[in-house]
């Protein structure tokens, strides 16, 4: 737990940084940096042998990006199909154990990491301060689920993707959610009526995410997706809930009146 913490500290204050200090395109850079990182951990779950494979699939995902940030494509498109994904991916939990066909591996990267990265660009450059909100719902819910399940859970969520995770983690990290969001209404004007319910279902989504890349790690033999974090695991292990959550909130920011 003390190495947990120490690395959150670390990584929030890195984060910090970027946020509010370094030049835009500086912070676009490392969020890209962050998602081929992230797409060299996928990789790993393709069923291929050899870091040539691997490091061609970096290529590919870099090259989505880069054609996501300079081309002009319909970001709320792009948000739409990722919604489509992760709600495919919700059915697809319900399922597994499944086999998880090649092609599909190599798709599912994509789906989970470019429309990421175009979420987490688009909230930058709306305010670095609704890109932090969008995380602090997700890390919110994953504490609030945390010592929910460590302490009251029973039943679980989906003992064959990851047997730790419970409904009652789940409604304790939703409840922490509703508290987040009572307490930002202190200092900001909310239609709590309308925020509330968009970000239950932007925690609920995160979940799906969680869940989702875990099947792949099953899948693929392994606990965690990397080391990079002490504590944490990898790239993945950090982004999973994240790559759902994001689209969906930048998707929905102008129907709430955060945009």
């Amino acid at each position: 737990m003390k190495q947990r913490i120490i690395t959150a500290v670390i990584a929030l204050l890195a984060l910090m940084l970027v946020l509010f200090y370094v030049p835009n395109e500086v912070a676009q850079m490392i969020i890209a940096v962050v998602m081929l990182g992230g797409a060299w951990e996928w990789s790993a779950f393709l069923g291929t042998q050899g870091n040539a494979t691997r490091a061609v699939y970096v290529l590919i995902i870099g090259a989505l990006i880069a054609a996501v940030s300079y081309l002009d494509i319909d970001a709320v498109l792009i948000f739409k199909v990722s919604l489509v994904w992760w709600v495919a991916a919700l059915i697809w939990t319900f399922f597994f154990p499944t086999p998880i066909p090649a092609a599909v591996r190599w798709l599912s990267g994509v789906l989970v990491l470019v429309p990421l990265y175009l979420a987490l660009v688009v909230l930058y450059n709306a305010a670095p301060e609704l890109l932090l909100f969008a995380l602090l719902i997700v890390w919110v819910a994953d504490t609030g689920a945390y010592f929910a399940g460590r302490f009251l859970g029973r039943v679980k969520l989906a003992p064959d993707i990851s047997p730790g995770k419970t409904w009652e983690g789940v409604i304790g990290g939703l409840v922490a959610v509703v508290l987040l969001i009572l307490l930002r209404s202190v200092w900001a004007e909310s239609n709590l009526t309308v925020l509330i319910p968009f970000c239950l279902a932007v925690a609920c989504l995160s979940v799906v995410g969680d869940l989702t890349v875990s099947m792949f790690k099953r899948t693929a033999g392994v606990k965690d997706s990397g080391s990079l974090f002490p504590g944490h695991g990898g790239v993945l292990d950090r982004i999973d809930s994240v790559a759902a959550a994001a689209p969906l909130f930048a998707l929905g920011i102008s129907w709430v009146g955060l945009s």
